[in-house]
């Protein structure tokens, strides 16, 4: 067994049997790969004797070239995950990763943008584009996350096939997870219009949304129109394509949405991931509060 042998079956391992992201993968194996690094024998024998030890030497050494505590974390979720791996391979009965806690990471809350700036975003950046088949599907594409509260990955991955777009769209998310999310008519609609001004045929099997030139619509593309517009609207630098979707789930849960349905429509697989908006709206509730109370103002 050689040492790309191992990267191969693990890279193999979590692209077809957990399903994670092309990026995942890279980063994952790439972990892998600076595990490896200081390893001598790559039987999956040997591989599997390693402990703690070396999770906190290699953590250590990844620390002093300066990552973050974030990043330390994924490093160490990858790293573990890899031993696991290892474990399964060489046949142990418990396949359990070492145990180790990895660094406390402080959750920052979500900036949700107003309907109003949501809305004046998808059209600054319809107005600003190019040419009005570009306009139309960007716009387009940021109506689906504030609309449908769609990651903007799952947005670029709608097929052809996802036409005519219904009152519901089935979304497949992180993991390969589907669900069902409603429609808005003006969603519908900014669909609709890309389609009918999109110089390219709009293939079942192919992607929905195209670049200039014809291939898939890239993040990097929307990311940049909205950077123009947002400059122009003079919307600060935390309105990005992602805070559309935290307005999303924030305008919900303000309007009276129970936290469970709001797990549903955003696609989380634990409901601690949608709980971090119950804090998103007590901080709006508070800075209105601090705004608008007399004695605030004294």
């Amino acid at each position: 067994m050689t040492r790309a042998d191992v990267l191969e079956a693990w890279g193999s391992y979590l692209a077809e049997s957990r399903r994670r992201s092309p990026h995942t993968v890279r980063a994952y194996v790439a972990t892998a790969a600076r595990l490896l690094d200081g390893q001598m024998e790559f039987a999956w024998q040997t591989l599997a004797r390693l402990d703690t030890a070396v999770l906190r030497t290699q953590l250590a050494a990844r620390r002093a070239e300066g990552i973050s505590n974030v990043s330390a974390a994924r490093e160490l979720s990858a790293l573990k995950g890899f031993i696991a791996f290892a474990r399964s391979q060489a046949g142990e009965a418990d396949a359990a990763p070492p145990r180790m806690r990895g660094p406390r990471i402080k959750k920052g809350l979500p900036r949700p943008i107003t309907p109003d700036e949501a809305v004046n975003l998808a059209v600054a950046v319809d107005e600003d584009a190019a040419e009005p088949w570009i306009g139309a599907r960007d716009r387009a594409v940021l109506l689906l996350l504030y609309g449908a509260g769609l990651r903007i990955a799952e947005a670029l991955s709608l097929k052809g096939g996802a036409l005519p777009l219904g009152e519901v769209l089935q979304v497949t998310g992180k993991g390969g997870k589907q669900r069902v999310v409603p429609l808005l008519p003006i969603v519908r609609e900014a669909v609709a219009d890309y389609v009918a001004k999109a110089p390219w045929p709009i293939v079942r099997d192919e992607p929905l949304f195209r670049g200039a030139k014809g291939g898939p619509l890239s993040q990097g593309m929307v990311q940049k129109a909205v950077a123009r517009a947002r400059i122009s609207l003079g919307l600060p630098p935390t309105a990005t394509p992602h805070a559309l979707r935290h307005s999303f789930a924030t305008h919900l849960l303000g309007a009276g949405a129970d936290l469970r349905s709001l797990q549903e429509l955003l696609g989380h697989a634990s409901l601690g991931s949608t709980q971090i908006y119950t804090k998103v709206d007590a901080a709006m509730l508070l800075d209105v509060y601090r705004n608008a109370h007399p004695r605030e103002q004294a």
